[in-house]
């Protein structure tokens, strides 16, 4: 990893007082790697997250340093998201992205049974203490104030227990709190909207929404209903990467970027192809859509672009 330098761009705690509202592109595993950040950062998204790196390999091998994080100048402003259990591995991994990034996030919301084994992700919400431990070591550990410690979490199903949590985080210097308004146990339930303004009405930081966020019409009416700074979309931006600039489905030109920025990257065929997936969902009909997803090369996907979108 090389240091990026020399690149004017707006960092995130300037977004904040900017901004009403922050466009986010989500930490999302084998997804949000640098080409789909390069990519929605085209269409007025603000701050891209990478995937969840997870501390301890990152801190001890070079080997998964290289793999797990690339970056390049234009790739600003940018959160590393790691999933840590203790105070000084979250602040380890911090010091090492602190010359390539604008922050780091603290996952306390992934609901997969193999993380909250291992002691990540939602496991971390019924530890308030150890999150607010967490943060407070990073932020010790570097000197840069403009770099920020951040928090993304799930709710509890009772409410008092996550606002106890985010205010201790707060007292602990948090950056900003992204809140998933789901419990570790709810997968595609609606998300609660009133839990999170109750959140965002508890704190002075930032608050972020997460979820259910598909169209730039539901960032501004979950905005207009929570209060929250900023939003933060999964996987209505890999459906369409331009959604924060407006569109309703992913333009032609949108597809046309992709395919020049992963393959000057040599994206991977498998990952360049499930973005692909992704974002022609609601633009193929679903027969068309059988073909092309059964696609297995790159020169295949070119030559179906090329009769059936004119790309």
């Amino acid at each position: 990893m090389n240091e990026i330098k020399d690149f004017n761009y707006t960092t995130p705690l300037e977004l904040f007082k900017e901004k009403k509202v922050v466009k986010i592109c989500a930490p999302m595993v084998r997804y949000s790697k640098l080409a789909f950040r390069k990519l929605v950062r085209q269409y007025e998204c603000d701050l891209a997250f990478t995937p969840m790196i997870i501390s301890d390999s990152f801190i001890k091998s070079l080997k998964a340093r290289d793999s797990d994080f690339t970056t390049c100048k234009e790739d600003r402003p940018l959160i590393v998201q790691f999933a840590a259990k203790n105070g000084k591995e979250f602040a380890d991994a911090a010091e090492i992205v602190v010359p390539y990034s604008d922050g780091v996030d603290l996952n306390c919301g992934c609901p997969q049974r193999w993380a909250m084994a291992e002691g990540y992700g939602a496991c971390l919400i019924k530890k308030p203490e150890l999150v607010k431990d967490m943060v407070n070591q990073a932020k010790s550990r570097v000197s840069n104030e403009d770099f920020t410690v951040s928090i993304k979490i799930r709710i509890h199903n009772d409410i008092r227990e996550t606002v106890d949590m985010c205010q201790k985080a707060e007292k602990a210097g948090v950056s900003w709190i992204t809140v998933h308004g789901r419990t570790k146990e709810q997968r595609g339930q609606p998300v609660n909207f009133e839990a999170i303004k109750t959140i965002k009405d508890s704190l002075q930081c930032p608050v972020i929404a997460n979820g259910d966020i598909n169209s730039l019409e539901d960032v501004q009416r979950i905005t207009e209903l929570t209060g929250v700074n900023g939003v933060m979309a999964a996987r209505g931006i890999l459906q369409n990467p331009a959604m924060y600039s407006g569109y309703d489905n992913t333009p032609l030109d949108c597809v046309q970027k992709w395919l020049d920025i992963s393959t000057s990257l040599g994206t991977h065929y498998r990952c360049f192809h499930n973005h692909l997936i992704y974002m022609l969902e609601r633009v193929l009909p679903r027969a068309e859509r059988r073909i092309f997803n059964a696609l297995v090369s790159s020169s295949a996907v070119m030559d179906y672009l090329k009769e059936h979108l004119g790309i």
